[in-house]
């Protein structure tokens, strides 16, 4: 009976440690400049709908069912998706727009796990373009701090914005 204590004991004291080891938030972006009109890009980032077309997870299930309330472009619309196991399902509702500045998102995963992130771009002129960062940020809670001791989100996610980055810019500049 002792022996079963202190095992239960040292997993307990095991998961303390790695919970407080482990990053409490996270943020993950990515910058691309395109060659096209600041409005433009803009008015494009803030529809849904055309996020749609060059979102790196819509190639991952092409049978995904995407649902759209509200207003497209506008601070309260939402987007609704179920997909495969890759995508899962959730929905994305735009909570801020600065006009041709910035554009936030809350992202609300509800498939294969429950959890709420910060999505957002910000959009600015430059010299070759107009720069577009694409990124997303939040905080891990627990259990999830026990799996972030382990993984790299930036390293998980990022090739995923990098794809849609470009895929967005082929987008814009058609």
């Amino acid at each position: 009976m002792k022996i079963l204590l202190y095992i239960l004991l040292g997993i307990g004291l095991l998961v303390a440690i790695l919970h407080f080891m482990a990053p409490k938030t996270y943020h993950v972006e990515r910058k691309i400049i395109v060659s096209a009109n600041i409005d433009t890009v803009f008015k494009s980032l803030c529809s849904l709908k055309d996020q749609q077309v060059w979102s790196p997870w819509g190639s991952k299930d092409p049978n995904m069912t995407i649902e759209y309330n509200g207003i497209d472009g506008e601070i309260g619309s939402i987007s609704h998706w179920v997909g495969n196991k890759e995508v899962g399902e959730g929905e994305q509702e735009i909570t801020k727009i600065e006009p041709t500045s910035y554009i936030e998102t809350e992202l609300r995963f509800l498939k294969p796990f429950e959890s709420t992130s910060t999505g957002f771009f910000t959009i600015r002129q430059v010299a070759e373009g107009t720069e577009v960062t694409w990124g997303f940020k939040g905080n891990n809670t627990f259990p999830t701090t026990l799996m972030m001791v382990f993984m790299n989100i930036d390293k998980a996610i990022g090739p995923d914005f990098e794809k849609g980055m470009a895929d967005f810019k082929s987008f814009i500049e058609k």
